[in-house]
């Protein structure tokens, strides 16, 4: 049984009396425990904002969300959490699902010590610690602090980008999440930290039977760490399964795209493979495949085919163990050498 079950999310902005603008539409996907699902797609394609809605961190108005289930099956019960309150929610945040932001030193308190401020999270999803400061040495020992008893009084500005994200880290661990959600946790971060951090989310992942949802736009990092992966585009998803089905077989032009656009070592020396136009912003998504104005595949295809692409929005088809494709007409297999 799936941890998270996402179906059929709907995010849409309202400002102004104007129409409500949709930005993601109808994405489904699952996560199992103890697994790590990458989301992946070019900035502005949802991944980010589809993270946020789960556990109500969109404010409404001006946003509105619907799903017809966001389904948390946790150790200590089942939770619809779509139906919650935001009291409710507010209770599953920072407790069984944690979350890790893009940039550490906006997400820190400037003006609280590091140990104040994970010592805070106990507070209020382990209330049952009694020794909240032996208890944040230890977290900070386990995210890879060096010499914790006297880091827990740094401020953050005292701290480097690699040691920011670590706090971040054990602030996202101390309520002991079931779920973890990463929203490219190595951004702004040098090649050597990144793998670092990377390492140790996998770790902990391990060591916690912890799932974690990846958001990234870096397929080197889905090949390495993801169980499963799911491709989006402009708010939809383009396609979804194992890693491996996946990235060794993409059967979408735009998942193909992006794998032609990673710098291979050893490369001829030519010109970077790129994917022409850019990502339609939501007042402008087409009424067919959000990807069709794009699509290099699209040119090629029958007339007949064209109008649908253009016109009728693609629903899924399985390429079997559970690869989904979402195209009209999804590449086959002698197309992807």
């Amino acid at each position: 049984m799936a941890l998270l079950n996402v179906k059929n999310l709907e995010i849409g902005f309202q400002s102004g009396g104007r129409k409500l603008v949709p930005v993601v539409s109808g994405v489904s996907f699952s996560v199992d425990r103890g697994e790590i699902l990458a989301l992946v797609g070019e900035s502005g394609c949802g991944k980010s904002i589809s993270c946020l809605a789960l556990t109500g961190l969109l404010p409404t108005p001006p946003a509105r969300v619907r799903a017809d289930s966001i389904r948390f099956d946790g150790k200590s019960g089942s939770f619809e959490l779509s139906a919650m309150s935001p009291r409710q929610l507010r209770k599953m945040r920072g407790g069984r699902i944690g979350y890790i932001f893009q940039e550490p030193s906006v997400s820190l308190n400037p003006v609280f010590r590091i140990g104040d401020q994970i010592a805070e999270v106990l507070a209020l999803h382990r209330p049952e610690v009694t020794d909240r400061h032996a208890e944040v040495v230890e977290l900070l020992r386990q995210v890879g602090i060096p010499a914790p008893e006297t880091r827990i009084a740094a401020y953050p500005h005292e701290l480097s980008g690699g040691m920011q994200q670590r706090i971040m880290i054990a602030m996202a661990i101390a309520g002991n999440p079931e779920l973890l959600i990463a929203d490219e946790p190595t951004t702004a971060l040098d090649v050597t930290i990144q793998a670092q951090i990377l390492e140790l989310l996998d770790s902990l992942r391990r060591e916690r039977d912890m799932a974690v949802i990846l958001v990234t736009h870096n397929l080197g990092i889905v090949a390495q760490l993801a169980d499963r992966v799911a491709v989006m585009y402009a708010g939809n998803l383009a396609e979804y399964g194992r890693v491996r089905d996946v990235l060794d077989s993409p059967r979408h032009p735009y998942t193909r795209a992006l794998l032609a656009a990673v710098p291979h070592l050893g490369g001829d020396g030519g010109e970077l493979a790129t994917i022409p136009g850019h990502v339609p912003s939501p007042e402008e998504f087409p009424a067919g495949c959000r990807f069709f104005g794009r699509c290099a595949r699209a040119e090629t295809l029958p007339e007949a085919l064209r109008r649908r692409c253009r016109t009728e929005r693609p629903l899924e088809s399985n390429e079997g163990n559970s690869h989904l494709v979402f195209c009209h007409a999804p590449l086959k297999p002698e197309e992807m050498s």
